[in-house]
C-alpha cells in the first residue's frame, strides 16, 4: 500500500550554502577511479543518474547535483567511488547502462533524477533488492528498496501564474514545456489556474517541445510567441528552455533597460535570475527573469541521504513536498512590491488549505 508523508526541508536546505555546477561525459561516471578498491567499505555512499539534461542543465538535474555535492562536503567524502558521484545520460537508452554501473559501484543509494527514469529504476530495482533506489519526480510503489520524492509543483506554478498574471500588459502569456505528461500537466494546470484567478482576461499560449534537450527548438518555440503577443512566458522544459532565455535577451538587447515592451521568462526548478541578466542598447545591465518556481530537489537529495545514512532510508513510502513543507515555493527576482504582496497572499491561502491547488489539466 503507498504511504503518504511530508517532510521539511527547510533546515537541510541552509546546508546548500554553494551553487556548484560540474560537467561529464555522457554516458559514463564523471569519475575515473571507479574500480578503486582502496575506499573503505564502510563509507556510506550515494551517487544520481541525470536525465538528458546533465549536472549543468541550470535547472533540475543541476539543484540535485548541489545537494548531493554539499551532502558529500558536508560528510567529509570525496566525489567518486566509496563516496558521491553523478553517471550523466546523454540519451534514454542510457538511463540503464548508468545505472548498472552505479549499481556495480556500490553505490548504497541511487537516484533517478526525473520521471523519465522511471521505468530504468524501476526495472534495476527489481534485479538488485539489496541496493536502494530513488526514483524524483515520480512514483514506484510496493517496492522496499525504492523511495519516490514528488513535489507539488502545481502549488508553486499557481504562485507564478498569479504573478504573471498580474505583471501582464499585453494580457498575452506563453507555456513551454517540455514533454507531454502528468508532472509538466502539474505545472501546467497550476499555471493556468493562478492567472485566471487573478486576470481571467488574459489568454495562455501552450506549446510542448517534445524534448528537454534542444535549446534552439525552445528558442524557436519562444520567438513565435513574443511575435504573436506574449510578454512573459513560463519555460518548464531543462536544457530546452535555456533557448527560452536567449530568444528573451535577444529581443530586450534591442531595447532600452525600462523600455515598456520588455518580455520576461519565469524561470523552473531553481532561481534562474542569474540566466536572465543581460545588457540593454542603454548600456545598463537588466535582467528579464520575471520570478522562478523553485524545487527543493537538491534538499531532498540530502534529506533521504541522511535517513538512509541513520538506517531509516523511507523505502515503499512516497515522501512529498510542497509549499508548507518548505519543498516548493516561489522566487520573486523582479517582481513589484505589489505582485510580491499577491503572491505572498496566495501563498499563505495555499498553506492555510483556502485555496485548492489543481494537480493535473483533467481537474
Amino acid at each position: 500500500m503507498k504511504k503518504t508523508t511530508r517532510v521539511s526541508l527547510g533546515v537541510l536546505a541552509v546546508m546548500m550554502v554553494l551553487t556548484l555546477s560540474a560537467c561529464g561525459a555522457k554516458g559514463a561516471s564523471s569519475s575515473d577511479s571507479k574500480n578503486d578498491d582502496s575506499k573503505k567499505e564502510s563509507t556510506f555512499s550515494s551517487a544520481l543518474v541525470t536525465d538528458i539534461g546533465g549536472v549543468d542543465d541550470k535547472s533540475f538535474n543541476q539543484s540535485a547535483w548541489e545537494g548531493m555535492q554539499a551532502w558529500g562536503e558536508e560528510n567529509g567524502l570525496e566525489k567518486g567511488v566509496g563516496g558521491y558521484d553523478y553517471f550523466q545520460s546523454g540519451n534514454e537508452s542510457e538511463f540503464i547502462t548508468n545505472i548498472d554501473q552505479a549499481v556495480q559501484a556500490n553505490f548504497d543509494v541511487i537516484y533517478g533524477i526525473g520521471f523519465a527514469l522511471r521505468e530504468a529504476i524501476l526495472s534495476e530495482a527489481e534485479q538488485n533488492p539489496d541496493t536502494n533506489f530513488v526514483i524524483v519526480d515520480d512514483v514506484i510503489e510496493d517496492l522496499d528498496n525504492v523511495a519516490s520524492a514528488v513535489f507539488a509543483d502545481n502549488e508553486s506554478s499557481y504562485l507564478a501564474g498569479v504573478a504573471a498574471g498580474k505583471t501582464t500588459k499585453t494580457q498575452k502569456i506563453g507555456f513551454i514545456g517540455g514533454t507531454e505528461g502528468a508532472v509538466i500537466g502539474r505545472f501546467q494546470a497550476g499555471f493556468e489556474a493562478g492567472i485566471a484567478a487573478v486576470n481571467p482576461s488574459a489568454v495562455v499560449v501552450v506549446e510542448y517541445a517534445g524534448t528537454y534537450g534542444d535549446p534552439a527548438k525552445g528558442k524557436t518555440i519562444a520567438s513565435a510567441m513574443y511575435a504573436g503577443g506574449c510578454d512573459i512566458i513560463f519555460q518548464v522544459a531543462g536544457g530546452t528552455g535555456a533557448g527560452a532565455f536567449s530568444e528573451a535577451i535577444a529581443i530586450n538587447q534591442g531595447k532600452a533597460s525600462d523600455a515598456a515592451d520588455k518580455v520576461w521568462i519565469i524561470g523552473v526548478d531553481r532561481d534562474q535570475i542569474e540566466e536572465g541578466a543581460y545588457k540593454a542598447n542603454d548600456g545598463k545591465e537588466s535582467n528579464l527573469t520575471l520570478c522562478s518556481t523553485t524545487k527543493g530537489v537538491g534538499a531532498t537529495v540530502i534529506a533521504i541521504n541522511k535517513l538512509a545514512q541513520d538506517g531509516n532510508f523511507p523505502g515503499g513510502k512516497v515522501e512529498t513536498y510542497g509549499i508548507k513543507a518548505g519543498g516548493v515555493d516561489l522566487a520573486n527576482d523582479n517582481l513589484s512590491d505589489d505582485v510580491i504582496s499577491e503572491v505572498d497572499n496566495a501563498r499563505e491561502e495555499i498553506i492555510d488549505g483556502e485555496i485548492k491547488v489543481p494537480t493535473g489539466l483533467a481537474e
